[in-house]
């Protein structure tokens, strides 16, 4: 059975239209020509069309995860004000050919054509025209170890739950015209995608998916927790030479929001025990600076056998229970959920849904259903308990491996 979901939709604009961040796999080409209100014609937008104008400058301010359309407005103002201020009536213009298609937004130099600025659609959040001018309100681009900028110990426990957007200021007689046309572009953009995952765009309306995107949170907690140095740790351990580390690893998942290896088990009296440093659950993300991200089991097991002769290893960690909390929002049972299962592992998830937006990972088992263990429960009743919830849908998975490694199902093979 496959628990399909919809893909969410953009947030509003001033301009009436709706961009926002969302998990786009749209085609270098697109294969449908649709009508998308809008002043473009959908061929120009496709190619690519270039209005001109004048680069006032760029800030940053500090935005919650999904804030209503007037907090958004007031953050454009803020933006607009925070680079005249600093520029002042000695303010310099520079002309620029603004190029918007339904791929990305690019800024070059009108008289050099070198590129200032060049952000694929998906990550613009916000389009704001205000008089003759257009502020454009992205997310900052944070390291592969982050993706919230919560680092600063300087912040606040509140600042640390908020993400950095790059606003950029621009002015233009157009204004409102290059508003509506990113406003098309996003509109191809999305209903392309709907129509690449198997969904008709005409069967749910676009406020529908506003309604949705508005509950959503990208992965859970995950982003925060792997983002609070407080969880990430530097360990050094002990061992004999020719003695194995003596762990178990599995693999995070297809969806974490770092595919990594998971401590699973550990040997009784082995110098992963002995050290008293790790958890089982915990995410190794490097041995001896050698980072395992995104490294296949096999490469990840081989780097960790290879330690054999050492005496001492160093370790990158990132505390997590062993247990996934997942909480999936599905407000009505026409919102298919975007994952399959079998005998209750998860086994496929689709990317963009609100399944992988709640935390779902392909290859965990499912342990708990909205406080209902399921452990012993049959496939079918598991299906059945997931294709009727709506609302709030709690679940604990972890990796199956682990599962069958902590139930006795499975002999440990220690490295």
């Amino acid at each position: 059975m496959f628990l399909q979901v919809s893909q969410s939709s953009p947030e509003e604009s001033n301009t009436g239209f709706s961009p926002t961040l969302f998990i786009s796999c749209c085609k270098s080409m697109f294969l449908h020509l649709f009508s998308v209100p809008g002043p473009c014609e959908p061929e120009d937008l496709i190619n690519g069309i270039i209005f001109a104008a004048n680069y006032l400058g760029s800030t940053q301010v500090l935005s919650d995860r999904n804030p209503s359309k007037s907090v958004r407005m007031k953050q454009a103002q803020e933006a607009l004000d925070c680079v005249k201020s600093v520029e002042g009536e000695a303010q310099s213009l520079t002309e620029i050919d603004l190029f918007i298609s339904t791929k990305a937004i690019k800024v070059l130099n009108a008289d050099t054509q070198e590129t200032m600025m060049d952000n694929a659609l998906r990550t613009i959040s916000y389009i704001a025209d205000i008089g003759d001018v257009v502020v454009l309100m992205a997310r900052r681009r944070l390291s592969n170890s982050s993706s919230l900028d919560c680092t600063d110990s300087g912040l606040s426990t509140e600042s640390r739950k908020q993400y950095r957007m790059m606003c950029y200021v621009f002015e233009s007689e157009d204004a409102q015209l290059i508003a509506q046309s990113i406003g098309q572009a996003f509109s191809m953009a999305y209903q392309e995608f709907l129509r690449d995952n198997g969904i008709n765009p005409k069967d749910l309306s676009q406020k529908d998916y506003s309604d949705i995107l508005s509950t959503q949170e990208m992965y859970n907690d995950d982003l925060i927790h792997f983002s609070n140095s407080e969880n990430c740790k530097e360990l050094q351990l002990e061992k004999q030479k020719g003695e194995m580390l003596g762990v178990v690893i599995v693999e995070s998942g297809w969806g974490s929001i770092l595919p990594t290896v998971i401590l699973a088990c550990m040997l009784n009296n082995g110098p992963a025990t002995r050290s008293g440093k790790l958890n089982v659950g915990d995410h190794i993300m490097a041995v001896n600076d050698t980072s395992l991200v995104g490294l296949p089991l096999a490469t990840c097991q081989g780097i960790i056998k290879g330690l054999k002769n050492h005496v001492l290893v160093k370790l990158s960690v990132v505390s997590c229970p062993p247990v996934t909390t997942v909480l999936i929002k599905r407000p009505d049972l026409q919102y298919q959920l975007g994952f399959s299962v079998q005998n209750g592992i998860i086994c496929s998830l689709m990317r963009g849904g609100i399944a992988e937006r709640g935390g779902v990972r392909v290859g965990h088992r499912i342990i708990e259903i909205n406080g209902q263990s399921v452990v012993a429960m049959a496939h079918e009743k598991i299906v059945h308990a997931l294709s009727v919830s709506v609302g709030e849908i709690n679940m604990k998975t972890m990796p199956a491996v682990m599962f069958r490694l902590l139930t006795g199902q499975e002999t440990p093979v220690y490295i």
